[in-house]
């Protein structure tokens, strides 16, 4: 079995774990998490990294940090993992959806600009697949609104925008640390700021909102959203090699690209921009239409040579669950078109070359089919 995703553990993660378990420091209170936290928050270039338990957990307290009005709208890609939605709905907002670039898959400023009301309190920028979002004008959009920016850059640790890291755009940003990203501590995941003030009340909301002069007496409520200090110390190791995995994942893609190149029918992640070359987080690919194949086809038969694969992002404006609780958002048919005809391909730092070639000749040989 090719696996969809596996990560590299190569580094110090052994003996930093090690440590954790010699000293008895395996909770959240061990010095492995403001360690990770520090040099994270540095690495991305924030004054303030607050950890939780995972990418879920950092939007929905990053959400509830800005203290935004209530059933007031947070402009949302339709293009992007459900967490997006669901931690604008728990804390009392509206999510408004919107489409994305068919070639990039980010939304861009005139989708966020068409969806703007009286009623927009923030828009929450996601960076998919690899690529970032086109920055200067969304930025620009938020000061003329006086609009909040959530980012999610959980997708594109160790990229840039011009230079500048993701992550860094954001009144709050954030991360995740599952498995298949960039680094990983299992699960786990991280807010980074710049104002104080958030990063205080991250640090409380993360915490069940004790306070320090009476513990068990509350007056808001928060999570317990922890990081442990075993989690912690993977999470330092990994980062200690993090531009090796960002190399790796670029010759990853460059790899798929050389042996994809030729094949008609399939459109391969755009391999730069202009403003940033693709980190290939994963490395998708998108059908013809006019192949007469779907997603599921192509991948239910990679299923049978054991070669894993997953679908893009089902949009959140079709979501079951959430039509309810959306706000008039735009028609969003590329993210519709892209959920029915893309997937992406094993991508992980633990593939091999051998792994890649395989790949490459069961795809080329289901499409002939």
């Amino acid at each position: 079995m090719i696996p969809v995703n596996t990560p590299l553990l190569e580094g110090n993660e052994k003996k930093y774990l090690e440590e954790c378990i010699e000293t008895g420091w395996i909770s959240s209170e061990g010095p492995f998490v403001s360690r990770f936290e520090d040099e994270f928050a540095s690495y991305i270039g924030r004054d303030h990294g607050v950890s939780v338990t995972n990418g879920t957990a950092a939007l929905e307290a990053a959400v509830c940090a800005l203290e935004l009005p209530k059933n007031s709208e947070v402009i949302v890609p339709s293009f992007t993992i459900i967490s997006c939605a669901s931690a604008i709905l728990r804390n009392g907002l509206t999510p408004v959806p919107v489409d994305c670039d068919i070639k990039t898959f980010n939304s861009r400023a005139a989708h966020f600009e068409a969806a703007i009301t009286e009623n927009t309190s923030a828009i929450m920028v996601v960076h998919i697949y690899g690529l970032p979002c086109e920055m200067d004008d969304i930025l620009t959009l938020a000061k003329k609104y006086n609009l909040k920016i959530i980012e999610d850059a959980a997708e594109v640790i160790g990229q840039d925008y011009k230079g500048r890291r993701c992550g860094t755009f954001g009144d709050v940003s954030t991360f995740s640390f599952y498995p298949n990203k960039h680094i990983t501590t299992g699960e786990g995941g991280m807010v980074v700021t710049d104002n104080k003030h958030l990063a205080e009340r991250l640090r409380s909301l993360r915490n069940l909102c004790f306070k320090p002069e009476k513990r068990f007496v509350h007056e808001e409520l928060g999570w317990n959203f922890r990081m442990t200090n075993l989690q912690a110390a993977l999470g330092l190791a990994q980062l200690e090699q993090v531009e090796s995995f960002v190399a790796k994942k670029r010759n990853i893609g460059d790899a798929y690209n050389k042996r994809l190149a030729s094949v008609d029918g399939i459109a391969l992640p755009e391999a730069e921009t202009d403003f940033a070359k693709n980190i290939y987080w994963v490395y998708s690919i998108v059908l013809d239409p006019a192949l007469g194949m779907k997603a599921k086809f192509v991948m239910d038969r990679l299923a049978e040579h054991k070669i894993g694969t997953r679908p893009f992002f089902y949009p959140l404006h079709k979501q079951p669950v959430l039509q309810s609780h959306l706000g008039s958002g735009q028609i969003c048919s590329n993210s519709e078109m892209l959920s029915e005809f893309g997937f992406y391909l094993p991508s992980g730092l633990g593939l091999k070359d051998d792994d890649i070639a395989f790949v490459c000749e069961k795809l080329i040989e289901v499409l002939g089919q």
